[in-house]
């Protein structure tokens, strides 16, 4: 099964070991969805299920735990072993401990402050800073190499540039539950869209962050909408395959993931929104001044039209109507 579902498991525990990014939560939530994805597992399967998880449950933090042995109540198939070293089959017996009633969570005790709308949100993204800063910013971080993004990304967080305002929190927890969704379905059509639309950004540049080979525009979106780091690391292993199955990648991207600032991340998101407006500028700059030209040369060639030869009315004098 190591080597089925998960590939390079040895070497990301032994960089874990020697880089001190500890991604043994990760790993064990990653294992369990790819686990009870199948219902009928071989003897070897489970075997190696059993000796990966019971290793990983001693290492990981409470909520990490928690969150795998909720999932691992419900699946029909979980090993005994994983079973009893989360408490939920007792040793002697055999069999499953009753969970405990849920304890239902108590009312707000004052109306939550309004989240800004979506219309508030792009006026105050269109006006962060001007379309050509943001072009230029935008176009820089694209062409730019590893390195330089993460200097530049570092660089972000000093600038005086207004950074994006913040999603808002209900916004971006229903928005990275959709990402990672599609990013274990290898949904990249609804993966792309969610991403724009949680984040007010075009289709068109939310497929450029989401194509971008090195990764790092994934880690900024990401950021932007304040994801925790093990939702951004499934997403990288379960959607990037060129990422996941690289043990440098994969630990490269999560120390600039664990070091990239919130503002650095919304002054970039403000350099995606205000690119689009610099484009759409330059795309119609062209035509208008044709038209203003055409106007202006049309304007030009009208003359008042002057008084035709006998056309002015007689005048009269006298009494008896002789003209004068």
């Amino acid at each position: 099964m190591t080597k089925s579902l998960f590939p390079g498991f040895d070497g990301l525990m032994t960089l874990s070991r020697r880089e001190g990014v500890d991604v043994r939560p990760t790993l064990l939530r990653v294992l369990t969805d790819l686990y009870v994805q199948t219902r009928v597992h071989s003897e070897d399967e489970q075997r190696q299920f059993v000796e990966l998880a019971t290793r990983l449950i001693d290492q990981v933090d409470d909520a990490t735990r928690a969150a795998v042995k909720a999932r691992l109540a419900t699946y029909s198939s979980t090993p005994v072993p994983v079973l009893q070293k989360l408490g939920l089959v007792a040793a002697q017996e055999g069999r499953r401990v009753p969970l405990a009633r849920e304890i239902p969570t108590p009312p707000p005790a004052s109306a939550p402050v309004r989240a800004p709308t979506e219309a508030e949100l792009r006026m105050a993204a269109n006006m962060a800073m001007q379309p050509t800063d943001a072009a230029e910013i935008h176009d820089m971080f694209f062409r730019a190499g590893t390195s330089e993004r993460a200097l530049m990304l570092h660089n972000l967080a000093q600038t005086p540039l207004k950074a994006a305002p913040r999603i808002p929190t209900v916004r971006a927890r229903r928005a990275i539950q959709i990402l990672e969704m599609a990013a274990i379905a290898g949904d990249v059509e609804n993966f792309t869209y969610e991403l724009g639309d949680s984040l007010i950004l075009p289709s068109r540049v939310a497929a450029q962050i989401v194509d971008d080979p090195g990764g790092e525009a994934l880690a900024v979106a990401a950021r932007a909408l304040d994801m925790p780091s093990p939702n951004f690391q499934r997403i990288l292993l379960f959607f990037k395959p060129e990422i996941g199955t690289s043990v440098n990648e994969v630990y490269r991207l999560s120390r600039l993931y664990d070091r990239l600032s919130d503002r650095s991340a919304l002054v970039m998101l403000a350099a995606w929104r205000g690119s689009t407006l610099a484009v759409t500028r330059a795309k119609y700059q062209s035509s208008l001044h044709d038209g203003e030209r055409q106007r202006a040369r049309a304007g030009a060639s009208q003359t008042r039209p002057g008084v035709q030869p006998g056309s002015a009315p007689a005048v009269r004098t006298g009494s008896g109507g002789s003209d004068r």
